[in-house]
């Protein structure tokens, strides 16, 4: 069975063992990018209801913001923040290949067009050669989501990020457990993005029992109704704090909602055993 032994140790390198205030405390669920409003009315109008617990919602237009503002997604990104729920514009990284302007750019259009709350940086890069840039990349998204001092569109201390206090919500998707020095620049680190197949089996670092359990996510596509609970087992083992899981493995498993929506909401909300 798939484990992670913690041990009770000093933070190790790569940040400080500290929970992030700007996320929901308590297991909950990190939203993949949908299909476009278009396609998948029912699954967006289900992020805008109350009662799951969402942690944060990424979209994106093509591969980031598109070329011009899309009312459809910026109407329902509005509603879905109305909600209370943190929604993240979708940077694409290309494994840290991205030029640092385009990425800065990008994030302005996001900014400017649909008031994210924050950023999902896909396709993030795992190497320490690169963690300085992508701290970089960090540091200056930070800097627009706090805005100058006539802050930037949604942001100030009226109209500030959905939960908490901070600079928004940055997550970082690697996919993979990262080089360590990962580990602090971001809120949170998408370390196994990958199907149930894989999932079971999977281990995490022991690098990891040095940071709280909100910093990291887990999305497992084509995982079977019967084996929930066991990945829900597993997702707290490893200290993930932030999940998605779906039946769903075609060529894009993100672009809905799951078929068993509704109970793997119950099971989240429900307490783990005391073993847990």
């Amino acid at each position: 069975m798939p484990r992670l032994i913690r041990h009770t140790s000093a933070p190790v390198r790569g940040g400080p063992a500290t929970s992030r205030t700007n996320l929901r405390a308590g297991l909950g669920f990190g939203v993949p990018p949908l299909a476009h409003p278009l396609v998948a009315p029912a699954e967006w109008a289900e992020l805008a209801r109350p009662g799951a617990p969402l942690h944060w919602a990424a979209f994106d237009v093509a591969r980031g913001p598109g070329s011009r503002a899309d009312p459809l997604y910026a109407e329902i990104v509005g509603r879905v923040r109305e909600n209370g729920v943190p929604v993240l514009g979708l940077l694409d990284t290309a494994h840290g290949a991205r030029p640092f302007a385009e990425l800065v750019s990008d994030a302005s259009r996001y900014l400017d067009w649909y008031r994210v709350d924050g950023f999902y940086l896909d396709r993030a890069p795992t190497g320490q050669a690169e963690a300085d840039e992508c701290s970089r990349t960090v540091l200056t998204l930070r800097a627009l989501l706090g805005g100058g001092p006539d802050k930037g569109p949604g942001q100030g201390p009226d109209k500030g990020p959905s939960q908490g206090s901070g600079n928004g919500i940055l997550v970082l998707n690697p996919g993979v457990y990262p080089h360590p020095d990962y580990a602090g620049l971001a809120d949170q680190l998408v370390a196994f993005n990958g199907p149930w197949n894989r999932y079971r089996w999977s281990e995490a670092p022991q690098w990891t029992a040095g940071h709280p359990q909100d910093r990291f996510v887990h999305l497992v596509h084509g995982l079977p109704r019967v084996h929930l609970e066991t990945a829900l087992r597993i997702a707290r083992w490893q200290g993930a704090g932030t999940l998605w899981l779906t039946d769903r493995d075609d060529s894009d498993p993100w672009a809905g909602l799951p078929g068993y929506w509704p109970e793997v909401v119950r099971k989240v909300r429900k307490p783990p055993p005391p073993s847990m």
